[in-house]
């Protein structure tokens, strides 16, 4: 959600801080006195078309920061690398200067406009009288009737055959080069094929060679302590090892245990330990045995030596060019094999790849056909949700249609994307008996702010974007379509951050946080001021909303009966 807003020499505003709170956002004020402004600012900070006239008067330049907070994972975070801070807040600034020229910063990084109006698109969307902005972008209406319809898992399996199909178009068309090309190509698969099998690669014989060198590497130390053990279990000279003081131990209490019956307790004891000390000299033995072994294998030449030195340099000079490891190694040289043999047999494998080819656009259009009728299903259901809520909004005589057509054929082939086999449209008719049109078109300011609205409130939901702006959004409403449109305000709030221009005691009634934007002069210069109305400055408000400036005591009363009842209508969503 957007935070804080800080303005500095935009249009009429010399300074102004406004820190926005979550649910919905009011701003009220006598027209002409600079509400336009604060969204103009909230546009520019998000990248979007400035002009050099938005710079107060004698300033050299403007400048619009914003602090965002509580944001999902955002694609763009994915692309640049860039993201919230510690404090889980993204800093977005812009400083127009007179010259044209604009300097953008994320959370103290440089980046261009371009960039800064990538991110604003994923941060919050500006429905103005005359821009619906994303919702009002036909490229747009396919993946929101995905949505709503959650056919992100049919459009998946639409997707697996599509790409791989485009996998083996690419593959068909890799291989139909020119001959020059061709031979230039067998040449460098030649060449690395042959280097890669003079060096005989043994799997794992990378990591076994550089162990063995790391062992070489203490083989002093290791000798000495294996001719200790040698010593200890083996003797020398005069004095005796543990195998033949353990066979000496063991004889002893065999010979011990035929002075007294077998059958007798000390008879089984004494037989239990002799049979216990023959199995240490056993063990004790093939210790000994293992430890000569060991010392022998560190019995290393100085050839031998050299000789796992330039093995190890071998691999290491063919690991910078095909791969860090020997299995990397193996694996690219079985990928150029495979290479030369679909460049030498080229034209078998391309029949081959084209047969392929047509089955696997035959599987796509299958599940591109099953995508399809899923979708014409939550056509349907999206229009119907969407004309209830119009209904709701005063709007019953406005008709609304999500058109699905088939994309255009190519080559006598149904036409495919990535998306689909589809294309959809929102259209809309305002006025009975009227043709049906598309919305963007059509619709006038009020009527357009009133169908994002409704559409806003279908799919919020599922949309990842947190934050709203409607200006204007009570143009042409008044009375009960005033409390209807106040009300569905609330129910987005929930979901959504809203900021809201309104005219309509009504619907700033219905705001969690209202903001007062006031004209004035000071020293000969009109200054244009923001600031959060408290309860009684609010009540104020309302009733000059309501009557004009000749504020009376009824009006106040009414306000205050306004406030009461948004108050319930909120407690009980």
């Amino acid at each position: 959600m957007l935070s804080l807003l800080h303005i500095e020499n935009i249009a009429l505003i010399e300074s102004a801080d406004i820190c926005f709170g979550p649910g919905f956002n009011a701003l009220t004020g006598e027209t002409g006195a600079g509400k336009s402004i604060v969204i103009d600012s909230i546009s520019a900070v998000l990248g979007e078309r400035t002009s050099r006239d938005l710079i107060r008067t004698g300033a050299r330049s403007a400048f619009v920061s914003a602090v965002f907070r509580d944001l999902p994972a955002l694609a763009w975070f994915q692309q640049t690398g860039i993201r919230p801070d510690e404090n889980g807040e993204l800093l977005l600034e812009r400083e127009i200067q007179g010259d044209g020229r604009n300097l953008c910063r994320v959370n103290g990084r440089p980046l261009t406009v371009t960039q800064l109006r990538q991110l604003g698109q994923q941060l919050l969307n500006i429905h103005g009288q005359h821009d619906g902005q994303q919702l009002l972008n036909e490229e747009c209406h396919l993946e929101y009737l995905d949505r709503f319809g959650d056919l992100e898992g049919l459009l998946e399996e639409y997707r697996q055959p599509y790409q791989a199909m485009m996998e083996t178009r690419r593959e068909i068309n890799a291989l139909r080069m020119d001959d020059a090309e061709k031979s230039r190509r067998i040449d460098a698969l030649t060449y690395q094929i042959g280097e890669l099998e003079r060096a005989q690669l043994k799997p794992g014989e990378d990591e076994e060679l550089a162990a063995k060198k790391n062992i070489l590497r203490s083989a002093g130390r290791m000798i000495s302590a294996l001719e200790q053990a040698d010593y200890a279990l083996d003797g020398g000279g005069e004095s005796e090892g543990a195998v033949g003081l353990l066979s000496a131990a063991a004889d002893a209490v065999a010979q011990a245990a035929r002075c007294v019956p077998e059958d007798s307790e000390q008879g089984r004891l004494l037989a239990q330990t002799a049979e216990r000390l023959n199995q240490m000299r056993y063990d004790a033995y093939d210790a000994l045995e293992q430890a000569r072994d060991l010392r022998g294998e560190l019995d290393v030449s100085p050839e031998d030596i050299d000789r796992m030195e330039s093995r190890l340099d071998l691999l290491y000079r063919l690991g910078k060019k095909y791969g860090s490891t020997v299995e990397e190694m193996l694996e690219y040289l079985q990928k150029c094999r495979e290479e030369l043999d679909q460049i030498q047999y080229s034209s078998d494998r391309i029949a081959q790849l084209e047969k392929k080819l047509a089955g696997q656009r035959a599987e796509a259009e299958r599940r591109g056909r099953v995508l399809t009728q899923a979708r014409s299903q939550a056509a349907l259901q999206l229009q119907q949700r969407i004309q209830r809520e119009l209904e709701d909004l005063d709007m019953p005589k406005v008709r609304f249609e999500v058109l699905l057509e088939p994309k255009e054929e190519r080559e006598g082939q149904p036409g495919m994307d990535a998306t689909g086999m589809d294309q959809v449209r929102f259209w809309m008719s305002a006025n009975l008996g009227e043709a049906l049109k598309p919305i963007h078109r059509i619709a006038s300011g009020g009527e357009l702010a009133r169908i994002m609205l409704a559409l806003k409130n279908v799919l919020a939901e599922s949309d990842d974007i947190s934050t709203l702006v409607f200006d204007e959004v009570d143009t042409g409403v008044s009375g009960r379509a005033a409390l209807k449109v106040a009300r569905k305000m609330a129910q987005v709030a929930r979901q959504k951050q809203i900021l809201c221009v309104t005219h309509l005691p009504q619907i700033a009634a219905m705001a969690d946080t209202h903001f007062f934007v006031e004209k004035g002069e000071r020293s000969g210069r009109t200054f244009t001021d923001v600031r959060v109305l408290d309860p009684a400055e609010r009540r104020a408000e309302l009733a000059r909303l309501t009557g004009g400036e000749r504020v009376t005591d009824v009006m106040l009363a009414g306000a205050g009966e306004l406030l009461e009842e948004a108050e319930r209508f909120k407690r009980g969503l």
